[in-house]
């Protein structure tokens, strides 16, 4: 149970009902500060519209995030939107298979991308090796993409925590194909 109230337009000012045009619990949430759910979202949108970075890989980047932190409404929701995307059943068992340390038959750059998710939400920070392996593969521009990707849904996935936002019941079945690690 989320720790606010979820709000419905009709909570909201005129000015401020297409805060949720999306009706999800996440934005229903962040609609209690409506100028930090502009900012948020405006940096969500880019990373999903505008970013030129490869949108599988994104995608591998932000599953990762989830993925590490046992965060189920951010893991569920990006299955759903990394099938839109180009991310495979297959591409998700790799990133399973890579998060336990096993061999994956992920291509050579989604296994560095992986790598360096996992490493900024471990570690802090990519280490010099996996940094420049994607410098070998990305443009400044993409590199600097995928890095500010991998930091934002860090934040997401703390903030969805705190908040303690649910996840809605249709979503489930993507957790039930693709299981979390147990804590």
């Amino acid at each position: 149970m989320a720790r606010l109230t979820y709000l419905t337009k009709a909570d909201l000012a005129p000015e401020n009902q297409d805060l949720l045009a999306r009706d999800l619990p996440l934005f229903q949430i962040l609609a209690y500060s409506p100028g930090g759910s502009r900012a948020f979202t405006g940096l969500g949108g880019y990373i999903r519209f505008g970013s030129k970075l490869d949108a599988r890989l994104r995608e591998l980047a932000i599953l990762q995030v989830g993925y590490l932190t046992r965060s189920v409404y951010e893991y569920a929701h990006h299955i759903k939107i990394g099938f839109d995307f180009g991310v495979s059943p297959d591409d998700i068992r790799g990133l399973i298979a890579e998060s336990s340390g096993q061999a994956s038959s992920l291509e050579p750059l989604a296994q560095a991308v992986l790598r360096g998710a996992r490493e900024m939400t471990t570690d802090l920070a990519m280490s010099d090796a996996t940094f420049a392996e994607l410098r070998r593969h990305l443009s400044e521009e993409h590199l600097l993409d995928l890095v500010m990707t991998i930091s934002f849904y860090n934040g997401v996935v703390r903030l969805l925590a705190t908040m303690q936002i649910d996840l809605e019941p249709e979503y489930r079945k993507y957790l039930d194909q693709f299981p979390l690690p147990a804590a």
